[in-house]
Formats: structure tokens, C-alpha cells, sequence
């Protein structure tokens, strides 16, 4: 019962076959063996590899094993060997009773891949059994009056064993009156009749003694002996006499107990008490007692137990019809069991794989067998699953049918499947058996991680501190386990220039970004890579996507001057005519900022002024003019400070000092400022004399040479260093003096303005 056991859990064990290499020997014949009954367990059968044409160890690597109907396991299989040996020893009346011959059905499953191989073992009758008889005594009444011919039928013998082991003959013991006849009823069993030779004379022999002896065919014959003890009637001369001495019934095998099966009749020619007639089960077996019952006044035949048509199909009652006397007569009632639909189907697993990969082309999922005890139309199978999963039922051998893959299963559609297969019979009603499996598609690394934005726009302010987490990116896998386990990375920059080790870095396992260190929308205003997304299956997949920095502006850069020059050199001072308008321009204050958006929006304001309310700064260019006209009260110098100031919060500001100098027309000698006044104060009174005189004389030619010569030199200083001082923007008056004696030059020129832009 152990090994029975283990062998039927390694059945349910999961395994994987190749479907069409087991159905390619479904059409073959079976292979026949035989094994005398009674022989002891461990015995040997065949050597199946030889008789399947594989080697020794071909079928322990192809995984062979012994599978048969209801998993009644009679046989071993001795893989390394190849011995088909005997489980157990067996009994030929236990497993098949009275058929003959007696043939158990197994089958042979090769995996790896699947072959079904049919095969029969017939168990053969040995001469076990001896005859018995059921009433060892029996005692017969028979008139004197019989005459010789008539004959006595006697119970018969029993044996179990079949064929030539069963009763083959019946022999009386010697004496003057009687013989005895073998007869052979319609199911082919033996009985007796006895014969009467000589008429009986009861004055001379009343009684008689005989002894009844059964014999069977095997060799040794094995016998059985009864004692008739018959008793001389005198007179009651006539027997009873049936109205048919055959009566065929059929019945259903749903009767109900009680149900009436036939009424049997007999006549006697006998009048008076001879005349009575009484009804029995006549050589009635143990089965038969119990399935029927008898009226003994009227003959009526009723059921007395539930038939069942897959047990026993047909019975042959004997029916005695005895009268007061000694006289007797027998007939027979041939009952037919009629089946009925009411066996439901049954399914047996012979091996089931729980787990399929998925991507699998047309994989094995179970083999299994069904049957039917009932039979024709009621034992027809038809085995079905549902229409709509992606499976098929294949029929391979009789009733053997495995379930495969339609096609290849995809776990990410449908990670299981809940599987009802159903066995129906052609049966009325119909009858059906529903087994139901779970089937689990296995995964399968067939789905790259896939972000959830191609490309990522991230936002982080400068001065940012080191280690700030600044978004995130996310990828999802459809498959399951390690195989949907991401893991982000970055890929390297294409500009080989960028620094993105020392920029960003990324949380492997959950894509967080971080700024490694701070950053400066001055230096880098934005900066792009790629991200990549890479499961833990093998092999390994992969996708990638695009992640764009924007470093937004903080308002860390003040304002810086451009004009006038902030680099410490002698201050420049703007000249101012007396006869300036209001709204004269002066000068025009330049500043950046190195922000941007509204960080690096600029408005200029008037801080300081030595004369409040003469001059005038735009708010929004920076040009300083002058607020009203100019009096002779006015003082000559005036100091303007100009503070300048971004539009960032908190704001940011830087301030300028601007010189100016009121002259008369520009004849006035020039006013220098404390600084210079020492190295201006030597210059030579005669060089005005003398740049008047060379005016008058040659101020055509020299107007035309010195406003080039000045042009150009004013240009270049500009470009050289900012210390130098730019003349006012607008006309000047028909003159300048020049303090220096060259002269006085009357021209008039557009002062220029360079602008610097810094990116």
C-alpha cells in the first residue's frame, strides 16, 4: 500500500510533454502478456524495453511508468531494467469473478517525449477451487409409478474457477436404477439430471442412497460429492406441469424493489391434496436469493433488491413447481437487465503541469482518461472544456485525452486560468462530470520597463543646497518578480563637456534625482541626459528617456555700472552749456545685470544731488537730464549720485557718481576738478592766443583734419579703457575753447554711445 501510495502521488507530479509523440501511437495494437494467477509478488512479466525496441536506460531518462484505469496499480515497472514485474500476487476469481478470459488493461507512458503504448495482461485460471455443491443432502421424492426415461433435475456444483478448471462432468455412484446426465445451461455452467433406468418397486426398495459426485476439468481434477437420498412414492403418479418451460423478462435496472417481474403458472393432472401446487427457487445461488423472491401460492416473481446492470446483466432463475406429493416440475426465467443512464462519468488525472510559461508554443497541461460504467448510448463519452480559453482537448488513445496550449499564453493578459473540463454521456437524462484545474501562467521576461513620460522636465532654483532631491522618474514593468524589479541609471551625456557625474545623481531603485552640488543660472542655465530603466530579468531589458534641467534664476547678481566707468581712475565729468534747454541730455547711465526676467528688470533713480531739482534721472534708461533752465546762480560743479536697482525680491541695487561741470558756451576754460586743478594750472595762457590765431587763419582746412583726427581718437580710447571721459550726448555750440593753448575749434559733432551686452 506504501509504494501504491507513492506511485499515485509522483502521478499528480508536474510534468512536461511533447503531446505529438504520444499521439503517434494511439492507432497501434495492444501488446498481450500473460501471468498464472497466484504467482507470488516481485514476479517477472516481459522486459518492456525490449519489447518496445528502446535500451536499458531509455526508459528510466524518458520517465516510463505504468498507468491503468482507476490508478489500480497490479504492476511495477523496474526503470533501470526495463522488468515489468508483478505489484502484488494475484487472484483471478477476486479481480474478474466468472469472466473468462481474464484480461487486465494497462497502459504505458513514455515522457519526454509522450508515448502511450496499450497493453493486456491476462490473469490464467489455475485449478484452485474445488466443486461445491450448495445442499450437500438432498432428498427426492419419486413415485413408483414413473416410468423408466423420466428425469429428475438435481442441484448443482459450484466452482469459481473458469474454462477447463470449471465442473466438467457429473457422475453417480454405481447402482440398478439411476444415471446421471451432465447438462449444459444457456450461461454454459453444468448440472445434473438424473435419469431413471429401470422402474422403482417400493415394496422391494423403498429407498434409496446415492452419492453425487462433481468433477472439474484441471489437472489434478478437483471433485465435490452430495448425497441424494431418494424416497418410493406410491401412487401421486402425476407431476406438476408449467404453462412454458422458458420465460425471458427484461428489466430495468431502476425497478424499484417490490416490482413485479413475471408470473409463472403450473398445472397437475392430480386432483385433491396431489393436486396442490406450491412455487420455490429451484438450485438457487446465494446472488439469486437475495435478488428475488417468490409467491409461493401464486408464482408471482418480485424484485427484492436494487439491480445494478454494471454488476450483473443477466440471471437465470430456476423455478420448481412442487405438488402435495412428491412430484415436482421446473422451468426457467431468463431476466434481462436492462441498463439505465445512472452512472455519471469519471475523470482520472494521469498527470498535470500546474505552471506554464508563458510564450510557450502548445504546451501539455494534464493527461487524463475518463470512463463510463455504463453502456452503449449510456457509456458514450464526450469530453469538453470551456469554448473560450486558449487550450485544446486532444483525444489520444481510448478515452485518453490531453489538454494542451492553443497558443502561446501571455501573463501579462491573463496570469491564470480557471479550467472546467466536462464529461458528458449520450446517456437519457444525460450525465455529466466536472472536474475543475487551475492553471498559472508562469512569467516570462518578455516586457522592457516603460517610463511614464518620454521626456522629463525638471525645475530647480540656483544656490540650491547640495544632496536636493529635484523630481523623480518612473518606469513600470508588466511582468512580475525579478523580472519587473527596475533599476534606474544614467546614461552618458553625448556633450563630453558636461559634468553630469558632479551634477546629478539618481536613486537606483526608486529613480529619484538629486543636484549634487549647488548650481548657477549664471553658469549653466539648463543641461539635458538620459535615463535609463533596466529590469532583473535575464536577459535583462531595458528602455531609456530624455530628462531636461532648467535652472531657474535667483536674484544673486547686483547691478553692475558700465557708464560711467567704476575702475577707479580719474573721475569723468560731463559739460553742461548754461544755455542747455530743459531736458538737456547730460549723460546716459549703462548697467547689466547678470540675472535674468524681472531679477534683471533695471530702474535708475536720482540718490544724491548737489542742487536738488536741476537734474533729472529716467527711471527706466538711465539718461540724466537736466530739470529746468540753467541760472547764473547755479553753481559751476555738481556731484550726482545715481543709484541703480534690479526688480528681483529681494532687490539689488548698485550706485554711480557722476561730475558735472555748467560752462558759458563752451568758451569758459575748463573748470578741473580738485584732482587735476594743480597739473591744469600750469597750463600756458599763450596757447589760447595762439589756437585763435591758427583757427582764423586755416579753420577750414584744420575743421575738416581735426574733427577725424578727434573721431577717431575718441573711438579708440573708448575701446582701450573705459577711464576716459566721452563727450555728452547732443550739439555743443559753434565753439569749444581748448584750455590746453592749442586753440579754439568750432565744430559741431554727434557724441556716440557704445553699449556693451554680457551674456
Amino acid at each position: 500500500m506504501e509504494a501504491s501510495g507513492k506511485f499515485i502521488c509522483r502521478q499528480r507530479q508536474v510534468v512536461l510533454f511533447f503531446v505529438l509523440l504520444g499521439l503517434s501511437q494511439a492507432g497501434m495494437e495492444p501488446r498481450r502478456y500473460s501471468v498464472v494467477e497466484e504467482t507470488e509478488g516481485s514476479s517477472f512479466v516481459t522486459n518492456l524495453a525490449k519489447d518496445l525496441g528502446l535500451g536499458q536506460r531509455e526508459l528510466s531518462k524518458r520517465g516510463a511508468r505504468v498507468i491503468s484505469k482507476g490508478n489500480k496499480l497490479h504492476l511495477k515497472l523496474d526503470r533501470e531494467t526495463g522488468d515489468l514485474l508483478l505489484n502484488e500476487k494475484l487472484d483471478r476469481e477476486e479481480l474478474c469473478g466468472h469472466t473468462d478470459p481474464c484480461v487486465l488493461r494497462f497502459q504505458v507512458l513514455l515522457e519526454n517525449p509522450l508515448q502511450f503504448f496499450q497493453a493486456e495482461l491476462q490473469v490464467i485460471d489455475i485449478n484452485d477451487h474445488s466443486p461445491v455443491f450448495v445442499d450437500r443432502d438432498m432428498l427426492l421424492k419419486i413415485s413408483e409409478s414413473s416410468p423408466p426415461g423420466t428425469t429428475f433435475p438435481l442441484k448443482n456444483a459450484q466452482d469459481v474457477d473458469v474454462g477447463r478448471n470449471n465442473i466438467e462432468t457429473y457422475i453417480i455412484s454405481p447402482n440398478s436404477y439411476f444415471r446421471v446426465l451432465t447438462r449444459k445451461s444457456s450461461d454454459g455452467s453444468r448440472y445434473p439430471e438424473l435419469v431413471l433406468d429401470k422402474a422403482l418397486d417400493r415394496e422391494q426398495e423403498p429407498e434409496l442412497r446415492l452419492t453425487l459426485t462433481a468433477q472439474d476439468g484441471g489437472s489434478p481434477p478437483r471433485s465435490g460429492i452430495a448425497q441424494i437420498n431418494i424416497e418410493v412414492v406410491d401412487i401421486n403418479d402425476n407431476a406438476p406441469e408449467f404453462e412454458q418451460s422458458l420465460y425471458r423478462v427484461k428489466i430495468p435496472e431502476d425497478s424499484p424493489i417490490g416490482f413485479l417481474i413475471v408470473t409463472v403458472s403450473a398445472t397437475d393432472a392430480d386432483i385433491g391434496v396431489n393436486g396442490e401446487i406450491s412455487y420455490s427457487l429451484f438450485q438457487a445461488s446465494e446472488e439469486i436469493c437475495k435478488t428475488f423472491e417468490i409467491n409461493s401460492m401464486t408464482g408471482e416473481i418480485r424484485l427484492k433488491k436494487q439491480l445494478d446492470f454494471e454488476r450483473i446483466q443477466f440471471y437465470e432463475v430456476n423455478i420448481e413447481a412442487r405438488d402435495s406429493g412428491s412430484f415436482s416440475g421446473k422451468c426457467t426465467v431468463l431476466t434481462q437487465v436492462l441498463d439505465v443512464n445512472d452512472n455519471a462519468p469519471e475523470i482520472t488525472m494521469s498527470a498535470f503541469t500546474r505552471h506554464i510559461p508563458e510564450n510557450s508554443p502548445e504546451a501539455m497541461v494534464a493527461v487524463l482518461s475518463v470512463s463510463d460504467l455504463d453502456s452503449e448510448e449510456n457509456g458514450k463519452i464526450n469530453c469538453t472544456i470551456q469554448a473560450d480559453l486558449p487550450f485544446l482537448l486532444k483525444s489520444s488513445l481510448e478515452n485518453f485525452y490531453t489538454l494542451v496550449t492553443e497558443r502561446p499564453l501571455d501573463r501579462e493578459s491573463q496570469a491564470e486560468y480557471n479550467i472546467t473540463i466536462t464529461v458528458t454521456d449520450l446517456g437519457t437524462p444525460r450525465l455529466k462530470t466536472q472536474h475543475n484545474i487551475t492553471v498559472t501562467v508562469s512569467d516570462v521576461n518578455d516586457n522592457a520597463p516603460a517610463f511614464s513620460q518620454t521626456t522629463y522636465t525638471l525645475r530647480v532654483r540656483e544656490n540650491n543646497s547640495p544632496a536636493l532631491h529635484i523630481g523623480s522618474v518612473s518606469a513600470t514593468d508588466r511582468d512580475s518578480g525579478a523580472n519587473a524589479q527596475v533599476t534606474y541609471s544614467l546614461l552618458p551625456p553625448a556633450d563630453p563637456q558636461l559634468p553630469l557625474a558632479s551634477l546629478v545623481s539618481i536613486n537606483a531603485d526608486n529613480g529619484q534625482l538629486f543636484a549634487l552640488r549647488s548650481l548657477d543660472y549664471e553658469a549653466l542655465r539648463a543641461f539635458e541626459f538620459g535615463v535609463r530603466a533596466a529590469d532583473r530579468g535575464s536577459p535583462a531589458l531595458s528602455s531609456q528617456a530624455r530628462v531636461r534641467v532648467l535652472v531657474l534664476d535667483d536674484n544673486d547678481n547686483a547691478p553692475f555700472v558700465l557708464y560711467p566707468p567704476q575702475n577707479g581712475s580719474a573721475p569723468c565729468t560731463e559739460l553742461v552749456p548754461r544755455a542747455a534747454e530743459a531736458g538737456y541730455l547730460v549723460t546716459k547711465v549703462v548697467a547689466v545685470d547678470g540675472d535674468s526676467g524681472q531679477n534683471a528688470w533695471l530702474s535708475y533713480q536720482l540718490l544724491k544731488a548737489t542742487e536738488p531739482g536741476l537734474f533729472g534721472v529716467w527711471a527706466h534708461n538711465g539718461e540724466v537730464r537736466t530739470a529746468r533752465l540753467l541760472s547764473e546762480r547755479d553753481a559751476v560743479k555738481h556731484r550726482l549720485v545715481v543709484l541703480v536697482r534690479d526688480n528681483g525680491e529681494p532687490p539689488r541695487s548698485a550706485s554711480v557718481t557722476l561730475h558735472v561741470l555748467l560752462v558759458d558756451g563752451f568758451s569758459q576754460p575748463y573748470l578741473p576738478l580738485p584732482e587735476v586743478a594743480a597739473a591744469e594750472a600750469r597750463a600756458d595762457p599763450l596757447t589760447v592766443y595762439l589756437v585763435v590765431a591758427l583757427a582764423s587763419v586755416s579753420s577750414l582746412f584744420l575743421f575738416s583734419v581735426l574733427v577725424f583726427v578727434a573721431v577717431r581718437l575718441c573711438r579708440r580710447s573708448r575701446a582701450a579703457s573705459v577711464g576716459r571721459c566721452s563727450a555728452p550726448e547732443g550739439h555743443f555750440p559753434g565753439h569749444l575753447v581748448d584750455v590746453s593753448g592749442a586753440g579754439t575749434l568750432s565744430q559741431s559733432y554727434q557724441y556716440e554711445f557704445i553699449q556693451f551686452h554680457i551674456l
